[in-house]
């Protein structure tokens, strides 16, 4: 049985008459890395901010670390985040920002600093002011903040954002040190999920509030499969020729005009045989992969129409 470190129940925000979350239901279990995935204004940020009692909720529950939300004062310490920008000093070093911060923790060991700071590959910067530096330095020492106490999960919102590739590259590895080595579990928001596809093992989709998707890497791996996208103007009866005539429901509609057949793949041929004869218009039949971006957008259509 998997050890859950954040279960969510109907979790629910609500603004005056706005929703910011809509009965959200999430479980996220001992060592993920956790991949919250939406647009911008998609409710991933209020969803951390909930969590951390940083906004209260309007109705709903969690359980955080076996304790539900109403009794999270014992298990504060074992939570780390770093949600919207930490304030740090600018004329203050590093390692100074970081001492500040474990004096208000009650943190004792002072050596717990020089380790985070080398955690996150700060080491040599150290002593350096914190206005020299660059955003990717910046984002580093703000998650050396979040593991200051040795926290067991660790909630993080957008840190890859407005980095460079090599900043980014530099934060995988990080995530995974910390995964791996230190054992924390790890919840990471962005809207980008080729970036999080990197080192997420789970993921969830947010639009406008709602869960509308929540899979494993390998889950995701398998719907990115390859597919033969059918073209046509007739969407309604070429998927009765898949279920009738080529016995198969492994199709999606996507939109007007296409489909993504999943089976047939190495048998195009009977694909195009079996709509033609029934008179149905086929204006483009080949082969693809889904990229992780079009899954996203495809989802993103998905909620649009069943609106």
């Amino acid at each position: 049985m998997k050890n859950v470190v954040l279960r969510t129940n109907n979790l629910t925000k609500k603004y005056k008459d706005f929703v910011a979350l809509n009965n959200i239901n999430i479980t996220i279990n001992k060592g993920d890395i956790y991949g919250l995935i939406g647009k911008n204004g998609a409710g991933k940020t209020t969803l951390m901010k909930v969590i951390t009692t940083l906004t209260k909720k309007t109705s709903g529950e969690f359980l955080l670390l076996g304790k539900t939300d109403d009794d999270l004062t014992l298990i504060k310490g074992r939570v780390g985040c770093l949600i919207e920008n930490a304030s740090f000093f600018p004329n203050l070093t590093a390692y100074d920002n970081l001492k500040y911060y474990a004096i208000q923790k009650g943190i004792v060991d002072v050596n717990q600093i020089d380790e985070v700071l080398n955690l996150v590959e700060l080491s040599d910067e150290k002593h350096k002011k914190f206005k020299t530096f660059s955003l990717g330095m910046k984002q580093r020492l703000g998650i050396a903040y979040a593991i200051l106490d040795n926290p067991d999960f660790i909630i993080l919102d957008e840190p890859i954002n407005g980095l460079d590739p090599i900043g980014i590259s530099n934060l995988r590895d990080i995530f995974k040190r910390l995964n791996e080595e230190k054992n924390i579990t790890i919840l990471i928001s962005s809207h980008i999920l080729s970036e999080l596809y990197m080192v997420a093992n789970r993921f969830c989709f947010l639009e406008k509030g709602r869960v509308i998707k929540e899979l494993t890497k390998s889950e995701l791996d398998l719907e990115c499969s390859k597919c033969l996208v059918i073209r046509t103007d007739d969407v309604k009866a070429a998927c009765v020729v898949l279920e009738r005539d080529l016995k198969t429901d492994n199709y999606k509609v996507i939109s007007d005009n296409e489909i993504r057949l999943y089976d047939y793949l190495e048998h195009t041929d009977k694909v195009n045989k079996a709509l033609i004869k029934k008179d149905i218009n086929v204006m483009g039949l080949y082969e693809t992969g889904i990229t992780l971006e079009d899954y996203f957008k495809d989802l993103i259509k998905e909620v649009k129409c069943n609106d």
